[in-house]
């Protein structure tokens, strides 16, 4: 027995306008000083005023939110009793809405004990809308939530199924303005997400034609997007997001992730350069181990496949012809990480990847030799040859 889960999903010029409609008492917005600066959050709080809703603001939320952040995020709804909460922002912003959300329905529970496992009962004091502003996390159509456990130096891959958001609003407007170089990040998340939902071991029916769509709309329109900004590319790429953000949530995420999260974490890396760069490099790893799915999406995008090996071959020069258009690195040591930081970080490095829920759905499972090997290639720029 599986399940598809999805919010309500509003997208399309003038989608924010939705709000008006909503019913309700208060809503506490969760977000970051920048949608401030920005005044997107004085645009949300406006269509909320229309609907007859009260807003308060929780503007704490940094990159990578941490334990801490959202447990005063859940000290402000408690004081504010909420029934909306409103996540608005990138991936962090929506991440901590949920958990700020679910720690507002249970006061009882610590942030690292949100779990699939756990019966949430969520609902009976708020609903959630996740509103997002950039191009690439998908966190609006997820339950995934992620944390950043800054003792331990690393990030908890959290959620349940009960905290996937009520209401999605995808509003082009809010990515007209996304710099380049956040246009890339977010583009090549998307894009990571896209491919490791459809090669994951639970790949399934449901999510695989989500994958497959995402993963053509980024091919097609994220360098228009990253190199002239105009307004047809942006709205494809956020609706790209979303998709995705649909597929592999209803699937997984797989070993870039894995990789990609350890390397965030350790090094502060922003997460969709992060997971773009080594997704080429899991991609000629997994191949190795068989039962993989990679000529099905190069054929798709009408790349050479006639073997499974060709197919994947194929699609990672694409990835790694698609990192150098959007000028980002392919290999670690482009990220200004030196050969002395890359050797002190490594066995923690490791050591986070083997821990990460996400390696678990990789249809190969790297050993710790394996993974620090995956590492020195990435960090000299070596196809994967093991």
């Amino acid at each position: 027995m599986w399940f598809f889960n999805s919010p309500e999903v509003v997208f399309g010029e003038d989608a924010l306008s939705y709000l008006d409609e909503i019913e309700g008492r208060r809503a506490l917005i969760v977000t970051d000083e920048n949608m401030v600066r920005l005044d997107f959050v004085d645009r949300v709080i406006g269509h909320l005023r229309e609907a007859g809703i009260e807003t308060r603001v929780f503007a704490e939320v940094e990159p990578d939110p941490s334990l801490e952040t959202v447990k005063r995020g859940a000290q402000a709804a408690l004081a504010y009793e909420p029934d909306w909460i409103v996540g608005l922002g990138g991936g962090s912003c929506m991440d901590a809405a949920k958990a700020v959300w679910v720690l507002y329905e249970r006061p009882d529970l610590q942030p690292d004990e949100i779990s699939p496992i756990e019966t949430l009962g969520l609902r009976q004091k708020a609903r959630l809308i996740a509103i997002p502003t950039t191009s690439g996390t998908g966190a609006e159509a997820t339950w995934a939530i992620v944390l950043t456990d800054t003792e331990g130096q690393c990030k908890l891959g959290l959620g349940s199924r009960e905290n996937v958001a009520d209401i999605a609003i995808v509003d082009p407007v809010f990515a007209a303005e996304l710099p380049p170089r956040l246009t890339a990040d977010t583009g090549m998340d998307a894009l990571t997400h896209a491919v490791e939902g459809y090669t994951c071991t639970w790949r399934n029916d449901f999510s695989d034609g989500l994958c497959l769509k995402a993963i053509e709309l980024v091919f097609d329109h994220l360098p228009r997007a990253y190199e002239k900004g105009d307004r047809e590319a942006r709205e494809k790429m956020h609706n790209a997001a979303c998709i995705a953000g649909l597929g592999f949530g209803n699937a997984m995420a797989a070993l870039a992730h894995s990789v990609g999260h350890s390397l965030g974490a350790v090094f502060h890396v922003p997460h969709g350069r992060a997971v773009g760069l080594f997704l080429p490099y899991t991609i000629e790893f997994v191949v190795r181990g068989g039962r993989t799915h990679y000529a099905e999406i190069a054929r798709f995008l009408g790349l050479p496949a006639e073997s499974e090996e060709e197919g994947a071959a194929s699609l990672a020069s694409a990835i790694r012809g698609l990192l150098k258009r959007l000028g980002q690195p392919t290999t670690i040591g482009e990220l200004g990480i030196s050969s002395a930081e890359f050797e002190a970080g490594l066995t923690k490095l490791v050591e986070n990847a083997e821990n990460d829920s996400c390696a678990v759905t990789s249809s190969r499972i790297p050993s710790a030799e394996e993974f620090e090997r995956l590492y020195r290639y990435a960090f000299e720029g070596r196809a994967v040859d093991f």
